[in-house]
């Protein structure tokens, strides 16, 4: 079986250095379409969005975290760790959640622990869990986890995990928005360091299943993020505490994400579609906050 469960599972974990500057971070928010809002008159120059773009007044998105290093994002470090040797063709990223200790800073050095902390047979696929704990000389940073289904995988009578499907939000959301995708954002985004073939090569992504190219879900995932900061906690970054999401469809380059929130005490709950196809891409998603 190419992934070997108990190997995966009983593996060290792999710990290394990480570190970013300022421009690593206004790299990875004009990657999710900062300095491009279209209810902004002249984006560019704005000031809401200059402390995501300018560095004398820079501010860290949270999910920066996802490629904070510029190091294999969560779905390739999974499929190098041992007891998986599986294809690439046959993964997708299955979910992203993010819990905040303490505001990321501008600029940092920190080691990143990673593990595989879960291996789920679903049947027709497995699905890792891939958790990263991100420490510096003050303390912990933050810890993700990143879910990556493979299909064909499952059906070793493996455990199933627990059932992860809330109920969508009820009433009319608070604020519905849309955020235009350029038609290279998946070009810009994957120079942050998540170069997988899917989103850029037409060959691969077919042989994936897929058309053409598409938008890495962790783009979708940073793009939303940003909708609640600037919408809902008035731009202020450092009230995300957690942020987790499940990916369940895809966005092409040039479609509009259509985003609904909803107000819930200490926290947001949103779902997003691919407006034009009225389908569902982001479920099940919670941001908490100060």
């Amino acid at each position: 079986m190419p992934i070997d469960a108990a190997l995966a599972l009983a593996a060290a974990p792999r710990r290394g250095e990480i570190s970013w500057t300022p421009r690593d971070v206004q790299l990875y928010h004009l990657g999710i379409g900062a300095g491009a809002d279209p209810d902004k008159d002249d984006p560019a120059t704005d000031p809401d969005e200059l402390r995501y773009t300018l560095e004398t007044r820079l501010h860290v998105l949270p999910s920066f975290a996802t490629v904070a290093g510029s190091g294999a994002p969560g779905v390739i470090a999974a499929l190098s760790m041992p007891g998986i040797d599986v294809d690439l063709a046959r993964v997708l990223h299955g979910g992203q959640n993010l819990t905040v200790h303490r505001p990321v800073p501008v600029a940092g050095t920190a080691t990143a622990t990673s593990r595989i902390a879960a291996v789920y047979d679903k049947g027709e696929a497995a699905v890792l869990v891939l958790r990263t704990e991100v420490t510096d000389g003050d303390g912990p940073l933050w810890t993700d986890e990143a879910r990556i289904f493979v299909r064909g995988e499952g059906g070793w009578g493996g455990d199933r995990g627990a059932a992860s499907r809330p109920d969508p939000p009820a009433g009319a959301p608070d604020r519905t928005i849309e955020r235009p995708v350029r038609p290279d954002q998946a070009l810009l985004y994957r120079l942050t360091g998540d170069l997988n073939p899917l989103h850029a090569d037409p060959e691969f992504a077919r042989l994936a299943g897929f058309g053409r190219p598409v938008l890495h879900g962790l783009c979708t995932y940073g793009i939303t993020l940003k909708a609640v900061v600037d919408t809902l906690l008035g731009g202020d970054v450092t009230r995300v505490r957690g942020y987790g999401t499940r990916f369940t469809g895809v966005v092409y380059p040039g479609e509009t994400l259509r985003v609904r929130m909803w107000r819930r005490a200490d926290r947001v709950r949103v779902t997003v579609d691919a407006a034009e196809r009225d389908t569902g891409v982001l479920t099940g998603t919670v941001v908490q906050h100060l």
